[in-house]
């Protein structure tokens, strides 16, 4: 039988200085993270879980926990899961009141469809699908769940499904501790996809 393997956003990070974090270590999650976890880890107890791989980023790892303390497994770190690379990470990144509105940052925006301000698409696509892979491996015929961040998992999802790179971030489909689903046939390859959040009863509501 074909398993599945559920990508997680991390829940809600501490950040009330709205600061790109990015890659930056000591991001963790906040009271409201937390309950998103926890609230994961509950939905979770349905999965025939066989592994639980987590990005080695504090809120990644700290969503995982819950999770893998449901299964009775260890989280193993796989480092392709971890989030994009992006030249802004440690400033406000808001339109008409963060990095945007400095000249001296235009010129990392002239190639969207690379992109032309961080880690390539292609390149977030191909260490995504060796985590996936590596997911079903160490899962052993079970499910597994990685727990990774949200444009990684979007770019993914965009790739497999057939959609061009370049996108509005806003309409990304991948909310905190939302599960994005891949689906293996029989061989072991990608079949299918679906979505699901699981702690939408704690997203913010602005």
């Amino acid at each position: 039988m074909g398993a599945t393997i559920h990508f997680l956003r991390h829940g809600e990070v501490f950040n009330p200085e709205k600061i790109l974090y990015g890659r930056q270590p000591g991001w963790y999650l906040s009271d409201r993270g937390q309950e998103m976890a926890k609230s994961v880890a509950q939905w979770s107890k349905d999965l025939d879980l066989g592994a639980v791989l987590a990005s080695p980023l504090q809120r990644a790892q700290e969503t995982a926990t819950p999770v893998a303390q449901a299964h009775g497994l260890k989280i193993i770190t796989d480092d392709r899961l971890i989030e994009a690379a992006n030249i802004f990470e440690g400033q406000k990144f808001e339109m008409g009141s963060g990095v945007l509105k400095h000249p001296k940052s235009w010129r990392y925006l002239t190639k969207p469809w690379v992109p032309s301000w961080g880690e390539p698409y292609e390149e977030q696509v191909e260490r995504m699908l060796a985590a996936l892979f590596a997911a079903r491996d160490a899962a052993g015929g079970k499910d597994a769940l990685c727990v990774s961040h949200q444009l990684p998992i979007w770019i993914l999802r965009s790739a497999v499904e057939g959609r061009r790179m370049m996108h509005d971030p806003r309409k990304r489909e991948c909310t905190l501790a939302s599960v994005t689903s891949f689906h293996l046939d029989d061989d072991g390859l990608v079949s299918g996809t679906s979505y699901t959040e699981p702690a939408k009863h704690l997203l913010p509501t602005q």
